[in-house]
């Protein structure tokens, strides 16, 4: 069966992130595929340290933490949800952080600056990206960048960004439960990605 790993990057328990990822994933399971929420809150981990050993060895092995388990989960999903809100014009600490630890999944030749690829590249992998910031505007508070990273992240790993679900306005905890459109769309979205796995 085809599995979706929603991936939640808010500080922040019980708030909109975690309301809009649920829906995501709900989506995704009315279409027959397993899902699975992580919250990078809920993980140990460690931001990069920039030792070079995942180059000797394939894998992180300089950092023994929480990654080790998210790690093994993104291999076994086929389609990823990676949602963060907006925190200083982008994505939250926690977010960067895994992002960071992604650099794993390279492998660089020898001579840097040179030629790479993901070990995740080439497998149909396919993602939804999701940011929530309570600006009104795309321009005024930092939605593009947020995406842009995270939708530049999850390219380099081999996967194909199906859609992106930028939710602006909203900041109060729960608001959007306000604004069932968004909560429909964001269904539709997870719907549409496990369509495509």
């Amino acid at each position: 069966m085809k599995k979706i790993l929603g991936i939640g990057g808010s500080p922040r328990k019980g708030g909109n992130s975690d309301i809009l990822l649920k829906r995501l994933l709900k989506g995704a399971e009315e279409e027959g595929v397993s899902t699975e929420e992580l919250q990078l809150r809920e993980y140990q981990f460690q931001p990069c340290i920039g030792c070079e050993r995942c180059r000797r060895d394939k894998r992180c092995t300089g950092l023994q933490d929480g990654m080790q388990l998210i790690y093994r989960k993104i291999r076994e999903a086929d389609g990823m949800v990676l949602l963060s809100p907006i925190y200083s014009y982008n994505v939250t600490a926690l977010m960067k952080a895994f992002i960071d630890r992604l650099y794993s999944f390279y492998h660089f030749d020898d001579e840097r600056p040179g030629h790479w690829h993901s070990q995740l590249e080439g497998q149909g992998r396919k993602a939804v990206i999701a940011v929530v910031g309570e600006q009104a505007t795309r321009e005024e508070g930092g939605m593009d960048l947020t995406l842009e990273t995270m939708r530049r992240s999850v390219q380099a790993l081999g996967y194909e960004v199906i859609d992106e679900l930028p939710v602006l306005g909203i900041f109060h905890k729960g608001k959007v439960r306000e604004y069932p459109q968004v909560l429909e769309h964001a269904e539709a979205l997870g719907r549409r990605l496990a369509s495509l796995l």
